[in-house]
């Protein structure tokens, strides 16, 4: 099987029991040498987030204002140095996940003789019967088993790195059987779990504003892109279908949905008119708005944030990658576990980490007054998908979209990939000039405007 990005694919620890729904009213030989794992990252700046995300992630997680920043700065270590590992271990490489309040990161290989590489990159090591490559191998067959026909009784299903299986949650036993048989996987590599939950759609330029499709039904702003010259903004396929006219916050006309899809993914764009410019904003309803800095991928265990047109800022975690989905419109795949809560008119709102964005809200369980269960689609393969620039806040440029291989310099500046730099060394990228808070040794997405906890703007 083909490799594929752990930022797609690392997975949450636990077996989750809960069931998902939509919303609506995202070759290395060295790795970064940050430190033994447990060790106190460099915090992020006291300004670099918003007032209103440090109040929601002491909310919703119990953080204060410094243990918020300091938690945001070992994740974004933890996600660069997981990377890093992934290419490294190759196919022995089993999944990775943060844990505890340091977010200390454990990466599990199938070969007992890595564990040296991963404890010497300074991530604890565990060793698993199989690697990621071959349980991704039996969700995909469940994937196109899916698409042939949705399964009954089947809400969700995704692979649990730390339990080392595929885990698929059914209404029955019997349905969740029935789906493998149908799907012909090998069935000793999945648990099904029993889970009540009963998903569905909610269907209710700045992130997390509220836009009304046709004149009717409400969804949320993802965040702001652009295609070419076009201005617009990313949300929920299953908000609009491709011609579906918006109106914005205001009431007023605003644009038309140019791609979509859904159900398989839940991705689609906006085209805006000219009264509407984007900003690399996330709406903080009054608590001040987040800046977006640019979109690396957050692993599983650390903190996230959503801002959606209904319930305002609500945190929580990452709990799985790659997820899949039955709503009662059919599957999705793709999307990432959370246990943040939502409500209807939130679909298609902004996720995001730090300053990092992570994707747009899909569906979810449950609500925020009880807690629930809510999964957006990762924005990068949205991005992809449309040929979509995130607009960040890097000099007030759009960011160039994902691709699979970055520019080893970037023009005008002098940090390049595999460059080893240690702590407290100086380059200049997109025109600022940084400081290296910790030694390592640079790789392919690691610039410094894209991962604080590695460099600092001066």
């Amino acid at each position: 099987m083909e490799r594929t990005t752990l930022r797609r694919r690392a997975l949450v620890a636990g077996t989750a029991t809960v069931a998902v729904g939509a919303l609506a009213v995202a070759g290395l030989t060295g790795v970064a040498s940050a430190g033994p794992a447990g060790t106190t990252a460099p915090p992020v700046s006291a300004d670099s987030l918003s007032p209103g995300l440090l109040a929601a992630m002491e909310r919703d997680l119990g953080l204060d204002a410094d243990e918020a920043r300091s938690r945001i700065a070992q994740e974004q270590r933890a996600a660069a140095l997981a990377a890093g590992l992934e290419k490294s271990l190759g196919a022995s490489f089993a999944g990775a996940r943060v844990s505890g309040e340091k977010a200390t990161l454990t990466v599990s290989t199938t070969d007992a003789s890595e564990t040296a590489r991963i404890t010497g990159a300074g991530a604890r090591a565990e060793v698993v019967g199989h690697s990621l490559d071959r349980l991704e191998g039996v969700k995909k067959s469940l994937d196109k088993a899916a698409l042939k026909k949705a399964p009954a009784d089947v809400p969700v299903w995704y692979v649990d790195v730390e339990a080392n299986r595929v885990v698929v949650n059914a209404a029955t036993t019997a349905a969740g059987t029935a789906f493998l048989k149908a799907a012909k996987v090998d069935a000793s590599l999945v648990t099904v779990a029993r889970s009540a939950e009963q998903p569905r759609t909610f269907a209710d330029i700045r992130g997390g504003d509220a836009y009304y499709m046709n004149g009717s039904g409400r969804c949320s702003v993802g965040f702001s892109v652009t295609r070419g010259t076009q201005n617009g903004f990313a949300t929920a396929g299953h908000c609009g279908r491709v011609g579906t006219t918006t109106n914005g916050v205001n009431q007023q006309a605003q644009g038309t949905f140019q791609g979509s899809t859904f159900p398989g993914r839940d991705i689609a764009w906006v085209a805006t008119n000219a009264n509407w410019t984007p900003r690399p904003l996330v709406n903080g309803y009054g608590r001040g708005d987040v800046t977006v800095a640019g979109s690396t991928a957050a692993v599983v265990g650390a903190s996230v944030c959503r801002s959606g047109s209904t319930t305002g800022w609500h945190c929580g975690t990452i709990q799985q990658l790659n997820t899949s989905v039955t709503y009662p419109e059919g599957t999705i795949s793709g999307v990432t576990r959370t246990s943040v809560c939502a409500e209807p008119g939130d679909s298609g709102g902004s996720y995001i980490s730090g300053n990092q964005a992570q994707g747009v809200t899909s569906g979810g369980s449950g609500n925020c007054s009880s807690g629930g269960t809510t999964y957006f689609q990762p924005i990068n393969p949205l991005l992809q998908a449309y040929g979509l620039t995130l607009v960040t806040s890097g000099g007030g440029t759009p960011t160039d979209p994902p691709t699979t291989t970055p520019p080893t310099t970037p023009p005008g500046g002098t940090w390049a990939v595999g460059t080893a730099y240690a702590a407290g060394a100086t380059v200049t990228y997109g025109g600022a000039t940084y400081r290296c808070l910790q030694a390592h040794t640079a790789q392919p997405g690691w610039t410094p405007a894209d991962v604080p906890a590695l460099w600092q703007r001066v």
